[in-house]
């Protein structure tokens, strides 16, 4: 099996079988690997039988909440077509500034951006995401009522989904692009990675 997902340092040695359960969710694909399996075995074993969007799905219950959030941002940021650091819609410019200053007072910016959001902006994804970051409905008397299992984990899957199906164009290398940065992430890195595009055949 492949070494791609070793040295993830920032995914916990928790059994994917553990992971699932407590977002209350699957894979589509079937797993051969024992039930203890960790992530970094399963994610090989799901590489190997291509199954790119269980890939995805795994790596956003596997990677620590401002983690999934800025690989969402990032995402978010591919089909928006704004690059300026300060600019974008409330969404994601609020999920970006709680990344880095992961605060209450930002993390309710984060949800009444969702009130404001037009009906088209997808990158509420990222929001919802900031959200649910604890598994709770929000702060103050919000903390106190559990958000649905696996609310931000989704979200943060989701936004990539959404990202993967605006390049269908280019489907498997921007697939691999996106699974790319969330190593990166889970390594320690910024997930600022690049993947170039496959020459094309001479005529």
């Amino acid at each position: 099996m492949t070494d791609r997902f070793e040295k993830m340092v920032k995914v916990p040695e928790v059994p994917v079988a553990k992971l699932l359960s407590v977002a209350n969710l699957r894979l589509d694909t079937p797993v051969e690997a024992p039930v203890a399996a960790l992530p970094s075995v399963v994610l090989a074993e799901l590489d190997e039988k291509g199954a790119m969007l269980d890939i995805l799905r795994l790596l956003a219950l596997a990677l620590p909440p401002r983690d999934r959030v800025w690989w969402a941002c990032l995402a978010a940021r591919d089909f928006i077509d704004i690059f300026e650091e300060d600019k974008g819609p409330e969404p994601l410019l609020a999920s970006e500034a709680w990344v880095f200053k992961p605060t209450d007072e930002i993390r309710e910016r984060a949800r009444v951006s969702l009130d404001d959001a037009y009906m088209d902006d997808e990158t509420v994804n990222c929001a919802m995401s900031v959200t649910y970051c604890d598994g709770t409905l929000g702060i103050a008397d919000l903390a106190n009522y559990p958000a649905p299992a696996g609310a931000s984990e989704t979200c943060a899957f989701v936004m990539n989904a959404v990202a993967l199906d605006k390049n269908h164009d280019r489907l498997e290398v921007y697939a691999q692009l996106l699974i790319d940065r969330a190593i990166d992430i889970g390594r320690g890195g910024n997930g600022r990675v690049e993947k170039a595009e496959p020459e094309e055949e001479a005529t």
